[in-house]
Parts: C-alpha cells; structure tokens; sequence
C-alpha cells in the first residue's frame, strides 16, 4: 500500500502564506493522481486541488487564483502552495493519492488562519 507523508501545516495570519508537501512511497502501482483535500470542523471533507496525470490541475472555486498545486511524478510528491490565506482556510488538510482502484489518504496536517 501507499503511505502519504505530510509537512508544512501551522498557523498563520490571514494574508500569508503556507506551503504543505506530501510524498508517497511504499506502492507499486502507478499514481494516476495526486492533491489535497481539506475537512474544517463540523464540514465535510472538500476537494482543494488536485492533479491527474497529464492533465492541468483542478482547483476548488474557493481557492482558485491563490493555492497552487504542484507535482513531481519522479519523486511521487505533490505540493500546495497556499498564497492570501483566509481564516475561512482554516482546516485540516489531507493530502491523497489515487492508484489503481484504491485511493490513499495522509494522516492530515492542520493549517490555522488567524484574522
């Protein structure tokens, strides 16, 4: 199975910037897709961005325009770099990856946004 290795959540203020990496290892399937996912309390878990194997990143509407996505197929990982950051961000953030008919989640790091 695949194990998703999260870094780079913590608390920031509202304006600044956060940048969360994820890397997979322990597969041998191919990753057809890698991004994030975030679940504030009390809400049910959201897509963030994700990116499909060549094809161009999708984005939530929410955050479109000030989170990019990143991936690096060679090293498995996927990046998200969280620019103008609202307390409304405020989540825990999920990185996963999809092979092959199953999916994998990370443990979840948490990104606090302070007004």
């Amino acid at each position: 199975q695949v194990l998703l290795v999260e870094s780079g959540g913590g608390l920031v203020q509202a304006g600044g910037s956060l940048r969360l990496s994820c890397s997979a290892s322990r597969s041998s399937f191919s990753i057809t897709t890698m991004g994030w996912y975030r679940q504030a309390p009390g809400k049910q878990r959201e897509l963030v961005a994700i990116i499909v194997t060549g094809r161009e990143p999708v984005y939530a509407d929410s955050v479109r325009g000030r989170f990019t996505i990143s991936r690096d197929n060679a090293k498995k990982t996927v990046d998200l770099q969280m620019n103008n950051l609202k307390p409304e961000d405020t989540a825990v953030y999920y990185c996963y990856a999809q092979a092959p008919i199953v999916a994998y989640w990370g443990q979840g790091t948490q990104v606090t946004v302070s007004s």
